[in-house]
């Protein structure tokens, strides 16, 4: 028997979200998720796809192991356990692989030891990642296990991308430089992009915006990233629902001096209480639109803030590339908000962009173009798989 199933594992603070795929044909078997690990109101919704009838069950999950195997319980309800033969290999998201991982890496002690080292970059994602996948190793020690790094699809940024202008010595020791993260959401989506407009990837420049909660921008050559938003954390680049993104560094000396604010607090105020949620209480893109239809200013003027700052990157882009062959919106506000899509290339005609505004307000679940058939940059809608593309790239590295 050809074992041709992937379990793909992203493995949060506390939660685990998962997902089966056969990839033979790039099917989903179930997909679940467990949330609240840690305390007494834990919750498991799993769906396996063959009836699509959801279970949830609710109660005390103590950690990511009893996680996992109450997950390996539910799909062995369906047929689909751990220890099935047609189980190929768990890919894991990783956040952060820094410079070390550039692809797909079976997962070793060595692999460990880095992801491990990475923790000071990462702390709020590669300590969680690490406990899925030990977890996982326990579960199942005979199976090949794939780390997936967001970071992986950015490592061929040139350095004039990659570097920050500060001391290169004191940039080397603390491994202070420009990372970018999403990198599988830009990976598919650059790529579907291409199949799109009938084209391979290697012909196509694309701009991709992966607007969601988080939210990045990158520009891809040829199907390899050369610059992109997000640097040393998810801070930098556009504004997204909690988070700032670009702003002057001397804010933070600023706060500290003037305003008496800890390194922690501020670090908090620019992670959590800043982007839209900061601009008018509300980082649901759909409430703020609502709000901008009753006519309130607040909501206003945090959408014209988002806005501005996405339509800087694509011009930034498109002058990075200097050919633009598509500008592609994903993710959740890139795929549902068409007046985010629609005033992002606003007044930008003289670039090749514009939106036809009857395809634009279409909704649609596959890959689409929005833009008029004139246009000579394609604007495309394509829904980000960030769990096919981690299940493609193990299941290429191990498949049997």
């Amino acid at each position: 028997m050809t074992a041709t199933r992937v379990l793909v594992l992203n493995s949060g603070s506390s939660s685990v979200k998962y997902q089966l795929l056969d990839m033979s044909d790039g099917s989903r078997l179930a997909t679940g998720l467990v949330e609240r690990i840690g305390e007494q109101s834990s919750r498991l919704k799993h769906t396996p796809l063959a009836t699509g009838e959801s279970r949830e069950w609710n109660g005390a999950i103590a950690d990511h192991e009893a996680a996992l195997k109450a997950v390996a319980e539910e799909l062995a309800k369906d047929g689909l356990g751990l220890d099935s033969p047609e189980l190929a290999a768990i890919g894991h998201r990783v956040v952060h692989g820094g410079k070390s991982f550039t692809e797909p890496t079976v997962i070793d002690e060595r692999v460990l030891a880095e992801i491990e080292r990475l923790i000071p970059v990462a702390p709020l994602h590669n300590p969680a990642n690490l406990t899925g996948i030990r977890t996982a190793q326990g579960l199942r020690p005979d199976l090949p296990q794939v780390a997936v790094f967001d970071t992986a699809f950015h490592t061929t940024m040139p350095e004039a991308a990659a570097r920050y202008a500060i001391d290169v010595r004191t940039a080397d020791e603390h491994r202070v430089r420009r990372y970018g993260f999403h990198g599988t959401s830009h990976a598919y989506v650059s790529r579907a992009t291409a199949k799109l407009l009938g084209r391979a990837p290697e012909d196509v420049n694309v701009i991709v915006l992966h607007l969601g909660n988080g939210a990045s921008a990158s520009a891809v050559r040829g199907g390899k990233c050369v610059d992109t938003s997000m640097g040393l954390t998810p801070l930098e680049g556009l504004v997204m629902g909690t988070r700032s993104g670009d702003m002057d560094p001397a804010v933070i000396f600023h706060l500290a001096r003037v305003g008496g604010m800890s390194i922690d607090e501020i670090d908090t105020l620019l992670n959590k209480r800043s982007g839209l949620i900061g601009l008018c209480g509300d980082n649901d893109m759909r409430e703020i639109r609502r709000r901008i239809d009753e006519g309130d200013e607040e909501a206003q003027l945090a959408f014209d803030i988002y806005i501005h700052r996405l339509k800087k990157y694509i011009g930034a882009y498109y002058a990075v590339l200097g050919r633009v062959d598509a500008v592609a919106f994903t993710a959740g506000v890139g795929e549902n908000a068409a007046p985010v899509r629609e005033a992002a290339v606003a007044g930008l005609e003289a670039l090749g962009l514009a939106v036809d505004g009857g395809l634009n307000a279409v909704r649609a679940d596959e890959p689409r173009l929005i833009s008029p058939a004139h246009a000579r940059v394609a604007v495309a809608v394509v829904p980000t798989d960030e769990e096919l593309e981690i299940a493609t790239q193990t299941y290429a590295l191990v498949g049997r």
